[in-house]
């Protein structure tokens, strides 16, 4: 288990250039297999959870190529689907969970796919109903061995149809739509997700050769094609790590410019960020922060308290909720941090309220945090990372305290964090990996 040291209470300063989305990757990657053609990739980040998916595309059969930083190609014409009932696909499917997005294609493409049930953060109960209900509704069947722990997926022929999500998955709208695209007839998915990096995934699959329509909207129609062909497609950047780097210049006073946001693909993080009382500024696709030594908490018009909470897009992410709970703890005022889409996100707070924050726990969804205005700063500490967005929370925690500070397990960190530790020792973090 590898570890972080970090000497906190420095200000940083410069300048700071997001990663590929990692989020994205997922869905893009797992495109590659609609066709026996050659597709080019860019942007994409050098992360665990990618890096995986990349190696189980590789077991597959698809033949990669490195073209340099962030850019691959990839040509899915010799699939081997008896790697899918293998040991090794089990072991390394089974822990990432991103696995789940090759079902689509698999099943589109050859008419039939497996995966282990799939791993990831420990972050509460995340269905796949989604998902298979979806692909039944197309017109496949799947069974789940509960002893082995493995799905079963296969389909004769996928015929389109109408459905109504119950949830606006992300993950489960775009496999449906990669298993829909090379459907027979036209697929209409009603409460289908539209966030930004969903809506790179149709314009891909668009530039393949697919008909999809309604993009950026809850309602997808997908005409569906005999066949699909190669394309070039560039990641947008990490919509969480600009959101995690805005919190990282408000949390330690400094002064920092993102690089290269993709400003207009953020929705309303600038904004939630700006009810906190950061006073950043949009600089042509840049983000600059200004040093601020206080920072306030807006209150809603009526004057009662803030309320930031989640929702699917474009309402405010949840992965970047734990971010703004340790931004609010140094803030002048209060604010309810409403986590509704995961019940365990929030207990990496017990870890914080050790560091001295102020936050009341109120159940596993919600917490008041009553900002301490810098009068109290956080105290370093011995932390464990619990999963990515928590762990880069008590490490901007741990930036901003005064003092020496361990966090372990940063493995999970690195599932979502591209070199993060030389990243933010170009801009003057005092941060040491111990292995």
């Amino acid at each position: 288990m590898a570890s972080f040291k970090i000497k906190g209470g420095k200000k940083l300063s410069g300048e700071i250039t997001p990663q590929g989305a990692k989020n994205e990757a997922l869905q893009i990657l797992s495109a590659v297999l609609l066709t026996p053609e050659k597709v080019i990739i860019n942007n994409i980040p050098d992360i665990v959870d990618v890096n995986k998916l990349i190696e189980i595309l590789r077991d597959l059969g698809v033949k990669i190529e490195k073209l340099g930083k962030g850019a691959y190609s990839f040509q899915a014409d010799e699939i081997d689907l008896d790697h899918l009932s293998s040991e090794g696909f089990k072991a390394k499917g089974g822990r990432l969970r991103g696995s789940i997005m090759i079902v689509g294609p698999l099943l589109a493409r050859f008419g039939r796919a497996a995966i282990p049930r799939p791993g990831g953060d420990k972050i509460g109960r995340r269905r796949l109903d989604t998902h298979f209900i979806g692909f039944q509704k197309l017109g496949a069947q799947f069974t789940y061995d509960d002893k082995n722990g493995f799905f079963q997926i296969h389909a004769d022929e996928l015929k389109g149809t109408y459905m109504l999500l119950e949830e606006a998955s992300v993950t489960g709208t775009a496999n449906i739509i990669m298993a829909s695209c090379l459907a027979k007839g036209e697929t209409k998915i009603y409460n289908a997700a539209c966030e930004p990096y969903l809506q790179q995934l149709c314009k891909m699959i668009n530039r393949m050769g697919g008909k999809i329509s309604g993009i950026g909207s809850n309602l997808l129609i997908i005409q569906g094609v005999e066949s699909l062909g190669g394309c070039e497609h560039r990641i947008l950047p990490d919509m969480i790590e600009i959101g995690s780097w805005i919190g990282l210049a408000a949390m330690t006073k400094s002064d920092l410019t993102i690089k290269d946001v993709a400003y207009d693909e953020l929705g309303v993080i600038p904004g939630t960020f700006k009810k906190l009382g950061i006073k950043l500024q949009r600089k042509g696709d840049d983000i600059y922060v200004p040093s601020q030594e206080h920072y306030e908490i807006e209150s809603f018009i009526d004057g009662s308290i803030m309320n930031i909470s989640d929702a699917p897009w474009p309402g405010f992410t949840p992965d970047l909720l734990s971010i703004v709970l340790v931004v609010a703890t140094q803030a002048r005022g209060s604010v309810l941090i409403h986590q509704k889409m995961f019940e365990s996100r929030l207990f990496f707070t017990d870890k914080l309220i050790d560091m001295g924050a102020q936050i009341i726990l109120c159940d596993p969804h919600r917490a008041t945090v009553i900002g301490l205005d810098r009068k109290s700063m956080l105290k370093p500490t011995v932390m464990t990372s619990p999963d990515i967005r928590a762990g880069v929370s008590l490490l901007i925690a741990a930036l901003s305290a005064d003092g020496e500070s361990i966090i372990h397990n940063i493995e999970q960190i690195d599932r979502g964090y591209e070199d993060i530790e030389n990243r933010l020792k170009a801009i003057g973090a005092d941060i040491t990996r111990l292995n």
